[in-house]
């Protein structure tokens, strides 16, 4: 409990400054964590993390990851998504050249590795560009959540939601989570404006986020279990790796830009 407490005074010593900056301080940060993150599902699949598979994902969540103005120094015609697809061609020529070292399922990993978490860290940045209290808001979705479904899990969890995939999260923790979260955000929402200017429509956007959250827990749960480890890293002391502490965010970010609210 001790170590849990400092990594997570000294995570918000640093995290905190970066999001009240935003800006590059905070599109740099992303990228590392990104890379982190990408590392990560590298260890799990037991893939070095100097081989060349590993550094062009590396390469491909940062350009997912980054904003866009960053790649105006290419050619016209080298937008993100023509850049994200030479590296997924090299990917591809490396299954073909180093065959039976590196093969289409690493590929594969890759690929939606390098997608899922980049896509997430860019739009934790994209939010943070609209407001700091948009941001804000996509991350309380996540720690009210959370903290609500564990809160009351505990007391009156009965029924398990997804025992294959994660045994102690309840259906009773999961609902409740859920309704804590969009009742603190709907009072939340009275006094800073985010998206959409119906208010009855973001109360209802904050229910599907907070839903989407769970969703991301649930697949980094699942991930874990497929490679049989308990953290997706060791970088946090007591807490884990970047995917266990950023996993719901990876999709409630990304679920902000779907409905139009970033």
């Amino acid at each position: 409990m001790k170590t849990r407490v400092i990594t997570a005074v000294v995570g918000l010593a640093i995290f905190i400054p970066l999001i009240l900056i935003g800006h590059l301080p905070l599109e740099i940060a992303a990228i590392v964590l990104a890379i982190v993150a990408m590392s990560e599902i590298l260890i799990m699949k037991k893939m070095f993390l100097t081989s060349f598979g590993a550094i062009m994902s590396y390469l491909g969540v940062a350009v997912i990851t980054m904003p866009k103005t960053w790649l105006n120094w290419l050619p016209s015609h080298f937008d993100r998504l023509t850049t994200f697809y030479l590296i997924v061609i090299l990917l591809l020529l490396h299954t073909v050249i180093h065959k039976g070292r590196f093969s289409f399922d690493d590929a594969g990993v890759l690929v939606l590795g390098m997608l899922y978490i980049g896509m997430g860290f860019n739009a934790f940045v994209q939010a943070r560009a609209v407001s700091f209290a948009t941001l804000l808001y996509g991350m309380l979705i996540v720690w009210l959540t959370d903290s609500g479904a564990y809160i009351f899990g505990r007391q009156f969890g009965k029924h398990k939601l997804a025992p294959k995939v994660s045994p102690h999260k309840t259906i009773e923790g999961s609902v409740l989570g859920t309704i804590f979260a969009t009742v603190v955000l709907a009072i939340y929402l009275i006094f800073f404006h985010v998206g959409y200017d119906n208010y009855a429509l973001m109360v209802l956007a904050t229910f599907l986020l907070s839903i989407f959250g769970q969703f991301g827990d649930l697949i980094e749960s699942a991930l874990k279990r497929y490679y049989g480890v308990k953290d997706s890293g060791k970088i946090l002391p007591g807490h884990g790796g970047i995917l266990d502490r950023f996993d719901s965010m990876l999709m409630v970010m990304p679920a902000l830009y779907l409905l139009g609210i970033i």
